[in-house]
């Protein structure tokens, strides 16, 4: 069952962290990781600063949770992150087994949905859409502003 309102309280920490990436420089994409209602991880972009195209929020979360829990499966785990992750993203959210993913903003160009919808763990829940509006005007204001 979708508890609507604890989806979207942590999609607010995920913001938090796609706003700390904004304010960075970085594309503004956020990501928690929870594990029995307790937060393991938290992450931003970190591509720029780190100078590693594959510094993306997720990867960072995924990382940390894992050392966190001191095991490389995260199944009892739900990654709650500002945008539909890309094909990357995704295929690291597969080998380590999370239980669900909740995202913001879709993400048309370069989600995993157009490129590789099959690539998640076939166990693993998806929802998207939540606070999809807060998502889609951080990602505006950002590239907005790069213009």
């Amino acid at each position: 069952m979708v508890d609507r309102a604890k989806d979207e309280r942590f999609m607010r920490m995920a913001l938090q962290e796609a706003k700390e990436a904004f304010d960075a420089d970085e594309i503004p994409v956020g990501t928690v990781i929870v594990c029995k209602d307790r937060v393991v991880a938290r992450a931003h972009n970190l591509t720029e600063c780190l100078g590693d195209v594959t510094a993306h929020a997720e990867m960072q979360a995924i990382t940390s949770a894992a050392a966190s829990l001191g095991g490389k499966y995260l199944t009892d785990c739900t990654l709650y992150v500002t945008l539909e992750p890309c094909v990357m993203c995704a295929g690291a959210i597969g080998w380590a087994q999370l239980a669900r993913v909740v995202f913001g903003a879709g993400d048309e160009k370069r989600g995993y949905r157009r490129f590789a919808p099959h690539v998640l763990h076939s166990k693993t829940e998806v929802e998207c859409g939540v606070l999809a509006g807060e998502c889609i005007a951080l990602m505006k204001d950002f590239f907005a502003k790069k213009r």
